[in-house]
């Protein structure tokens, strides 16, 4: 009787853990557990400790909460333009209710991949092949929004859909190159063209500056010479003036200074002619010795009447010269 006791108390030992095991779930950080009554779901159990009614409720699924990706297979597509390009791409999506990502929708990973494919397909062959291969980026957003809306209510978040190669044919690539080679030889020969035309325009503006300056230079020197001439001629003037004083005063010296310098003037003149290469001029040489003699005369009389006696030299015999201009009788 005893050992009939005994093994009715262990039996019920095992009953007893065996529920507590069926009763008590753990569950990992980064999953969510549903929970099933006789197949139907009541509840979703979190990370760490949750009970359940042992032997009625049971574990449905076991749902990753986390952020997951998924590998889009490599496909062609026909572009609008009718260019056959393959792409691929990646995606990243995240669970955010356990129950809907179980129960709304069969194997939840195939049906967003093949909903991911359908749709690079679609938006990919409403464009042309410049603006596939450059629009990346619009690419990808017009993909996330269209996918993220039609998974939305599997309880399923998109975070990125990226493409990540699209490949032309070859023949269509080597027909890009060509193309770009042809372009950017235009636009090389369009620059050499232009640098041309601005040394061109900078050089003609070099010329004409030049040309400007130099006439201004040459208006400058010939005003500068006419202000030279009217200044010589108002010394010229000056003298004369002061010579026909000199004159009227009775001072012979001057007439002699006046005639020996023009006479002096003359000779320079004929001796520096291109034309005159031996100059025979029937004059004597005591007559123009003495004309500058007349000059020393009038020089050391000026220096004499600087000194405070000039009416006693004048009123003294002056010896003239030989061969000077004898003096002119006044009227």
């Amino acid at each position: 009787m005893f050992e009939g006791i005994s093994i009715f108390v262990i039996v019920l030992l095992v009953l007893i853990v065996a529920t507590i095991f069926q009763a008590v779930r753990i569950v990992p950080q980064g999953f969510n557990y549903t929970v099933e009554r006789f197949g139907r779901y009541t509840s979703t159990l979190t990370p760490g400790l949750g009970l359940i009614v042992p032997f009625i409720d049971r574990i449905g699924s076991k749902m990753n909460m986390m952020e997951q990706v998924l590998e889009v297979d490599r496909q062609e597509v026909i572009t609008r333009d009718n260019a056959m390009v393959t792409v691929d791409g990646i995606a990243y999506f995240q669970v955010l209710d356990a129950a809907k990502a179980s129960y709304e929708v069969n194997q939840l990973e195939l049906a967003i991949l093949n909903l991911t494919m359908t749709n690079i397909r679609t938006v990919m062959g409403s464009m042309d092949l410049d603006n596939l291969l450059s629009q990346r980026d619009e690419i990808n957003l017009r993909l996330l929004g269209v996918v993220d809306q039609a998974t939305s209510p599997w309880g399923v978040k998109m975070s990125r859909i990226e493409i990540k190669d699209i490949a032309p044919p070859k023949d269509l690539v080597d027909a890009m190159a060509r193309q770009m080679k042809a372009e950017r030889d235009k636009r090389a020969t369009v620059l050499e063209a232009e640098g041309e035309r601005q040394a061109a325009i900078l050089k003609a503006e070099g010329e004409k500056q030049a040309v400007m300056l130099e006439a201004e230079g040459r208006k400058e020197a010939a005003f500068r010479d006419a202000e030279a001439r009217e200044r010589a001629a108002e010394a010229e003037a000056t003298a004369t003036n002061l010579v026909s004083v000199a004159i009227a005063n009775g001072d012979v010296q001057a007439i002699n200074y006046f005639v020996a310098n023009n006479y002096v003037k003359a000779l320079e003149s004929l001796a520096s002619a291109n034309n005159q290469k031996v100059l025979m001029l029937p004059l004597e040489a005591s007559s123009v010795i003495g004309s500058i003699g007349g000059i020393a005369e009038i020089a050391k009389e000026a220096l004499n009447g600087r000194g405070g006696n000039s009416a006693t030299a004048r009123s003294a015999p002056r010896k003239r010269p030989a061969g000077t201009v004898p003096p002119v009788a006044q009227g």
